[in-house]
């Protein structure tokens, strides 16, 4: 094994957790719930189930992967506050990891499968399931 690659035991992350992180990233600063769903609906090209991506949420909060804040409610349409999240440093670093492996696993099996090279999302409305 190269120097450069990790030991099998080190963390990495599921699909859904990369769906999850990968919509934090590139939704930035205003990434809450809602908007968080609808990437993940985006990127997974389904509809995913609300209620997964909260549990999925707070457990990636707690391996502290992500960290969250809650905004003024006062400033909210209904009042109620809303639950921000973004990457700390390790999600980040985790991410970057999952996804080079992706990239790779992508690139051995780019000649079996031409869909491979060929894909790009498809815009879809996405609806609260």
């Amino acid at each position: 094994m190269a120097s450069g690659r990790q030991a099998l035991t080190r963390e990495t992350l599921g699909q859904f957790e990369q769906l999850i992180l990968t919509a934090i990233k590139t939704i930035g600063k205003d990434a809450y719930g809602v908007p968080i769903y609808e990437k993940v609906c985006e990127l997974s090209d389904k509809r995913i189930n609300f209620g997964s991506l909260y549990v999925t949420l707070d457990r990636l909060e707690k391996k502290r992967l992500v960290s969250s804040r809650y905004s003024d409610p006062k400033k909210e349409p209904r009042g109620k506050a809303k639950r921000f999240y973004q990457l700390r440093a390790d999600g980040d670093r985790l991410l970057q990891e999952s996804v080079a492996t992706s990239l790779r696993v992508a690139d051995a099996l780019s000649g079996e499968w031409a869909f491979i090279k060929k894909w790009k999302p498809t815009p879809q409305k996405t609806k609260r399931a």
